[in-house]
């Protein structure tokens, strides 16, 4: 609020009560615009947080029996016709004072005969007469509005689940504006303005060099408004923990471990804010039958010693869909892997990878007189063939 703004404002129309209003009025008159305009009840709409800070703005100045005082003076003194803004080329009317605001105000103008601090002059200008009132340091009272913080959780999901997708319950507790005091933190619902920061939530500090850095104020932490009555709940920082449920919606083709954002779904924003991110940390259980590798699913399919050694067509499983025939090739050696194209996991273009089949060859552990007759007559007839051969060979360096 600068001085000019002081001076020209007319606190008492923004209330809507007269210059003679009692103390209760002005804060019963107050309490009703805060709770109208308030931005977390009006999110998005900037004429209602244009109104709820011009209304903490006078109730700032008004509900404080000193600062009124010195405001209805200060009106008595300037706003009357004592006080003009000169005109175009600088030249005040009839009846004006022709000099600069920042040289009455800010000290830093010369009188006659002299400085600011000689003889004639303006001494600390009238900004040292109103300096308990004016020291805010040029800072406006526009609090800003804040983003939400951001919410990590957690879901398993069956094996099928995040590979096909799904949409799942989610409950999550985040802080979001106190429905007992609608945010403001104050137990009436009239907050006053921080007087620290002038209702930025933020503060300068020096760095040196000419350089300043920017904090959150301690005294609001960062929220620009002060609670006179502290709320029961939030304890005077408009804010509160809520739980909720929400149906959120895991993609196609998900990985165990994998982190997925989704913009907005955290915590409420403050004063009409964005809502901060949600992080979702999906865990999948095993499958008995299937395994994965990327966009590919993997299985291990058993054949028989005569479907590995003659060929032959098996029959393969599916996750979620109907089985599929693979040829066998004769001579198919255990843990030879085949491909079925397009029956793996989706991808994020929406296709899907391939199933990859690996042919694990049986032994029986129980023959019948039949079976060990016809597997002796086929020993006999590859007597000559020695599959160790090479390895021996191998190894002599031959």
């Amino acid at each position: 609020m600068s001085t000019k703004d002081f001076i020209e404002k007319d606190y008492y129309k923004v209330l809507g009560v007269p210059k003679d209003a009692t103390e209760a009025e002005i804060k019963k008159a107050y309490r009703k615009l805060a709770r109208e305009n308030h931005p977390d009840a009006n999110a998005g709409d900037p004429k209602a947080e244009e109104r709820f800070k011009d209304a903490s703005e006078a109730y700032d100045v008004l509900g404080d029996p000193k600062r009124r005082k010195e405001y209805d003076e200060a009106r008595t003194l300037f706003g009357n016709g004592g006080f003009r803004p000169g005109g175009a080329g600088g030249q005040g009317g009839a009846g004006s004072f022709n000099f600069d605001l920042g040289d009455l105000f800010g000290g830093g103008g010369q009188g006659p005969g002299g400085g600011a601090s000689g003889p004639g002059g303006f001494g600390g200008g009238l900004g040292d007469v109103f300096g308990g009132l004016f020291n805010r340091g040029g800072a406006g009272t526009r609090t800003q509005p804040r983003r939400g913080q951001d919410i990590e959780s957690e879901v398993t999901l069956s094996f099928t689940e995040a590979v096909d997708g799904a949409t799942v319950p989610l409950r999550m507790s985040s802080s979001a504006a106190c429905k007992d005091c609608a945010g403001t933190g104050d137990k009436n619902g009239t907050p006053r303005v921080c007087p620290t920061c002038v209702g930025t939530g933020q503060v300068s500090r020096g760095a040196g060099g000419g350089f300043s850095l920017t904090d959150p104020c301690v005294d609001c932490k960062g929220r620009g408004l002060i609670a006179q009555d502290a709320c029961d709940t939030c304890k005077g920082s408009g804010r509160a923990t809520s739980s909720r449920t929400m149906q959120v919606r895991i993609p196609a083709g998900v990985s165990d471990g994998q982190r997925i954002r989704l913009r907005g779904k955290g915590a409420p924003g403050e004063r009409g804010g964005p809502g901060g991110d949600l992080y979702v940390v999906v865990h999948v259980d095993k499958h008995p039958v299937f395994g994965r590798k990327g966009d590919n699913l993997t299985v291990t399919v058993p054949v028989t010693f005569v479907e590995a050694a003659l060929g032959g067509e098996v029959k393969v499983p599916t996750l979620g869909g109907p089985p599929v025939t693979l040829k066998v090739p004769a001579g198919t050696p255990s843990g030879r892997t085949m491909r079925a194209r397009g029956k793996g996991a989706v991808r994020k273009d929406g296709t899907r990878g391939d199933l990859l089949v690996t042919v694990e060859v049986t032994v029986p552990t129980e023959l019948d007189d039949k079976a060990r007759d016809a597997l002796e007559t086929f020993q006999d007839a590859l007597a000559d063939e020695d599959p160790r051969a090479a390895l021996f060979k191998a190894a002599k360096g031959d």
